[in-house]
Formats: structure tokens, sequence, C-alpha cells
């Protein structure tokens, strides 16, 4: 009886490696089948991808697009983005290989595509939403947003602000200074001794050109960054900005989503350079309602999108906003003093009513502050004075208590009563929803930077991050079959479209 130790290996000499036939490489059931039904239902064309038409060209032929994007969704959902290692795959992973249908493109071929195609990614990322739009698998109800940062391909180091540059034209100047001082001691010294230009000369002349053509430089930084009206501009990527929130500082961008409360799939997102949030409440909620046409619409964020305008032009545009108020007035309550919250507001009588009973009226004429319109409401002078509550309400210096009111301040009003009654549970609902995704971006897939630079090509790679997120999600919703059985159909479609037009 022989001995089975261990398991029989197959030689590596036999003429069957691996099944005799490509389609063998993958199961059924395997999720690359999904990156192929659906791209393969893809007009590549209608993006703009280059060498998606069908005319020849001299050389070598090009490498499908089709394939290529295959192959980055593959690599971004398997936490593969770099093209060097995508280039390995290629060649030892028989899922990417069954993808490429055995092309093995150069790294370079590879990386050339993600550049050169960042509009055409965003085009099939718009066509992704719809398709999810198409399956009814958006609720189209209550959407979260939120935003979180993506380090650049830049340094923190890599940034500079206007002042840094002032500071080193300073310097420059200084050594500019002191350069010339040596050598106007040089040439007096040259010329007691009766002596021409030395080496010496000679080298201390190229160091001050040089310095020359730097302050030239910096000074050209530093009049672009003044007429663009910017503060700050990476040395490696143009479009990068030093952001910080909450103690965390990277040389990066900030990445807006709003995501559907159904299944938890990003509906919009975009790209800024923003250091915070307080302008992105209304076109993040915009362009959701867009996408889903939707003439009413929910919105949740955090404390960071609180902008009064933006409010006000979510209600104004049928959007209902849940948006967390910024405590503000915790000092004022620590020191045990009536905050504006205590003062209630008359709408008819256009009058505020203090804690002790006293009316504030509209006074002197209303004000531009930060670009808003403001009314003052002051009390007679003489309630402050005798008033027994005075120091609950004024500091030592103050003789009056006054509010400034905006004069769409009763949106606001309406937004304070609106969260006062379902705040609590609405923020509870926000942060399951809207911070889901960015933790599976980071997290899981490992997705916390980019790799290319500049705004097209930074927009295209966040475009291939978010297609990967939706796709796996629809995947885990309906299903492997339903998705591939949908993608099928809806490229007999286009076929049969294509085929009526020829006729036609």
């Amino acid at each position: 009886m022989s001995e089975r130790r261990y398991k029989k290996v197959i030689n590596r000499h036999a003429p069957a490696l691996f099944p005799p036939s490509m389609e063998d490489y993958v199961t059924q059931g395997n999720p690359v089948r999904a990156i192929d039904a659906y791209v393969e239902s893809l007009d590549m064309n209608s993006f703009g991808f280059q060498n998606s038409g069908k005319q020849y060209t001299a050389g070598q032929p090009a490498y499908p697009p089709q394939g290529l994007l295959k192959l980055y969704l593959y690599g971004y959902l398997n936490r593969v983005r770099s093209s060097r290692r995508l280039e390995k795959e290629v060649h030892r992973n028989v899922e990417a290989i069954w993808l490429m249908e055995g092309l093995k493109p150069s790294y370079k071929t590879i990386a050339n595509f993600r550049k050169e195609n960042a509009e055409a990614l965003r085009q099939v990322n718009k066509d992704f939403v719809i398709l999810c739009k198409e399956l009814e698998l958006f609720g189209g109800e209550l959407v979260g947003i939120d935003g979180s940062f993506f380090k650049a391909s830049a340094s923190k180091a890599s940034i500079q602000t206007q002042a840094q540059l002032e500071k080193e034209i300073q310097r420059i100047e200084q050594e500019i200074k002191e350069y010339q001082q040596t050598l106007n001691r040089q040439d007096q010294e040259d010329e007691r001794q009766g002596i021409g230009s030395t080496a010496q000369d000679n080298k201390l002349s190229e160091k001050l050109e040089t310095l020359k053509t730097r302050k030239q430089k910096s000074q050209a930084d530093l009049d672009e960054m003044e007429q663009q009206g910017e503060t700050q501009r990476s040395r490696s990527d143009k479009d990068a900005r030093l952001l910080s929130k909450n103690g965390q500082r990277v040389a990066g961008y900030n990445v807006q989503q709003s995501i559907d409360s159904k299944h938890k799939l990003i509906v919009a997102h975009e790209v800024t350079n923003d250091g915070n949030d307080v302008k992105q409440l209304l076109p993040m909620a915009q362009r959701s309602q867009e996408v889903m046409e939707r003439e009413r619409l929910t919105v949740v964020a955090d404390a960071g999108y609180y902008n009064p305008e933006q409010i006000k032009a979510c209600q104004e545009a049928g959007i209902t906003p849940y948006v967390s108020i910024p405590n503000k007035s915790s000092a004022i309550k620590a020191q045990g003093r009536f905050t504006r919250e205590q003062f209630q507001f008359d709408v008819e009588q256009n009058h505020y009513r203090c804690p002790a009973g006293q009316l504030l009226k509209q006074v002197g004429k209303p004000y531009k502050k930060r670009g808003r319109m403001m009314l003052r409401y002051k009390p007679k002078a003489s309630d402050c004075c005798q008033c027994e509550k005075r120091e609950q309400c004024l500091t030592e210096k103050a003789r009056i208590r006054q509010i400034n009111r905006w004069e769409h301040e009763g949106v606001i009003d309406e937004h304070r009563a609106r969260m006062k009654e379902k705040g609590p549970e609405m923020m509870r609902r926000r942060s399951g929803l809207a911070e889901h995704p960015f933790g599976t971006l980071k997290r899981w897939f490992g997705w916390d930077h980019f790799l290319v630079r500049g705004f097209v090509k930074v927009r295209g790679e966040m475009s291939l991050m978010v297609l990967g997120y939706n796709l796996t999600r629809v995947i885990h919703t309906i299903g492997l079959e339903a998705f591939r059985d949908y993608c099928a159909s809806k490229k007999r479609m286009a076929e049969v479209c294509v085929e009526s037009a020829v006729m036609a």
C-alpha cells in the first residue's frame, strides 16, 4: 500500500496546464464577468475615448479602449491602481488575462489611457448612474451629502503660500545684495592690484545671475497667484491645496459626494480644492435632484455645510435641507448669559421679546455685512438699565442688548424649528448614510489618494473610484446574473438601433 502523505501535484511540463478554452479561465459566478458585461454594453466612441473609432491608422494597431477600461476597473476593485502593477497582472493573473483576452499592454500604454481619457471616464460614470436609475435602484427621497480630503500626488512641502513667496523673495533680495557687495569689494581689490577678472569673480557673477533668475520666477508665481485670487499653490500639482479640518492636514483635494438612502449608491460627486464645505450644499443637492429627476428632495448634511444663503436657495429649489446647526452660543451660555435663541421673534409685529419681557424693535437702516443685508433690533436704553436680569444678559461694558437679523432670517427660523423636531433622527441617519461610502472607498478599497495631477485627471480618476464603488453595490443588490442579463439586453438594443439606422 503506497503512502499518500502529500497531495498530488501537476506536472509543469504537461501540455495542458490551463483549460483548453480561455472562457474556462473564470467561473460563471466570477465578478469579473460583470465588468466585462458592462463595458461590452458601452458605445466607447460616444464617450470620446481615444482610439475608439473603427478607422484604420498607420503603424501598429491600437489597444482597444474596452480592454483597458476593463483592466482599470478590475485593478481599482482589487487595490491594484499602479500602471506598472497592472502590467504585471496581465501576465500572471488569469482573471486579468481573461478580461484582456490575451492582450498584454505595457505600463506606459496603461498609464496613458487613464491620463488621456479623463473626461471619457467621467462620462462612463454618468452612464452607470443612469443605469442605476433605469434599474430603479434610487429611492429619490433622501440623500446624504458629505465631503472628505483625499491626498494629492504632491507633498505638503510642495505647497507655497503668498506669505512664503514674499519671504522667499525678500531672502533672495538680501542674498543678491550681499553678493553684489562682495563683488564690489572684489572689483575694488582687483583694481587696486591692477589685475583683471578672476575665476572667483566669474563664479560670484554666476551665483548672482542664478539668484536673479530665482527671484524672477518667485515673483512671477506670486503675481500669478494674486491675479487669480489664490492664496496658495503646489509646485507639483497646481490644483492641489493644503487643506485642514479636525486636526487633519493634507496636501490634496476635497471630494464631495451625495448618496441615495435606498441602497447607498453615489448619485453625484465632485472634486474641489476648497478648504471647507460651506459652498457645497446647494450644488450637490441640485445635482442629485437633476440626476434623479425629482422636484422634491430631502438632504442631510453635517454642520460643515451650514450656510444660510444655501439653505434658502435649497428651499426655493424644492429641496428640504437638514443641516446640523453650529453651536456658536456655548461661550455665552458658559458665562451664564442669555443666548440669542432665548429672544423670541414675532414675525407679524417685527420685534424680539427678551427673557425679561422687554421688546427689541427694528432701528436704523438695513446694512450689508459679509454680503448679507442685516437689520438691527434694540430695546429702549432705560429698559436695559433698569432690568433685573441685566447681569444675565449684558457684558460689563455693554449698555444695551442688540440683535442683528438677516433679512431672510425667517428661512433659518424654519430650519431651526425643523431641526428641533426631526434633527436628532435625521443626523443619526446621516451618519450611517453619508459616511459609509467614504469609509468603503478609503478603508476597504484603499482609495485615499490620487495617482494623477490636476483637476482634469484627478476628476477622471475619482470617476473610476465612484464607478467601482457603485458597480460593487449594484452586483450585491440585484445579483451578478441579473446585472449581466441587463447589460446583455442593453447591448442588443443598441445593436438593433444601429442596424435600423443603417437600413434607413
